[in-house]
């Protein structure tokens, strides 16, 4: 599922075609994606100017004039495709969204799997809405601070692993990123979230936030399904430096690999943890 820097990429890419233009015509070309489609959907945004494209954790947060809020979410699989309007080819079985607007750049939701939503809803309900409600500081945010991930994690008994993963607790963390981050912060994922108060955050905190920038520097992580709205790849992934690279050494590393077997995978809530038992404590 993309993360945060997979959904800031997709963002960017289409505020730059998007914002301050009408949407002169959109086409759902069926009735549901994860969620039923709202009555109305494309006539309600035919016609509506973009102010921005924004982002709230893993969700795409499009204002349109009048007040309107599209919500979204990639899913598993979901691409935003930007393109020129004159396409030789009929559109393909997993394009069920098509955005066009008025200078003719058309942008074309493909998902495979169809786990992604798309919803709207009114700019005074967005803040409560449930998709959004109750969602923690964004990590890149100024409110992110050792301090404030110290307070949220005074009294958690859970490993820090999962506890980063809560979207209550800070919004857009996943699974590729937070192993990255711990390695960096040299925090094993076993440790229990309470002891990471203090110090520890003042480490991990700076961690967070080095990783989802440059990640995002690089268009994110093109493991599965992220594209970015080009249709290029992202590249983050060939500098991962513990994700996905059991028994390898980890940057920098000293180990006798012989001896330790190198970056080490373990599973925690059914999900992939990457670690190095020496320089993660």
């Amino acid at each position: 599922m993309p993360e945060l820097p997979e959904v800031e990429t997709v963002k960017r890419g289409l505020a730059a075609v998007m914002d301050g233009r009408v949407l002169a015509h959109v086409e759902a070309r069926r009735p549901d994606l994860r969620i039923p489609l709202p009555e109305a959907f494309a006539e309600r945004l035919t016609g509506r100017r973009v102010e921005t494209v924004g982002r709230r954790a893993k969700y795409l947060v499009i204002r349109l004039s009048g007040g309107l809020v599209l919500l979204g979410h990639l899913g598993m699989s979901g691409r935003m495709i930007i393109s020129p309007s004159l396409r030789n080819e009929p559109p393909g079985c997993h394009d069920h969204v098509e955005f066009r607007t008025e200078e003719g750049v058309v942008i074309t939701y493909c998902d495979p799997r169809r786990f992604g939503l798309m919803t709207l809803c009114e700019e005074e309900a967005l803040a409560a809405h449930p998709l959004l409600a109750g969602l923690g500081p964004e990590p890149l945010g100024e409110d992110f601070t050792p301090d404030t991930l110290s307070k949220a994690l005074s009294g958690k008994e859970t490993p820090i692993k999962m506890a980063l993963l809560d979207q209550k607790l800070v919004a857009g963390l996943g699974n590729i990123y937070v192993s990255e981050a711990l390695f960096r912060a040299g925090i094993s994922p076993k440790r229990s979230a309470a002891t990471v108060a203090g110090k520890r955050a003042e480490k991990l905190v700076p961690a967070i936030k080095a990783v989802l920038e440059e990640a995002i520097a690089a268009g994110g992580s093109s493991l599965r399904d992220h594209r970015q709205p080009s249709g290029e790849l992202g590249y983050f992934q060939h500098n991962f430096a513990v994700y996905g690279r059991e028994g390898e050494p980890c940057p920098g590393c000293d180990c006798d690999l012989a001896r330790t077997g190198g970056i080490k995978r373990m599973v925690q809530a059914g999900r992939s943890t990457f670690y190095c038992t020496k320089r993660q404590r």
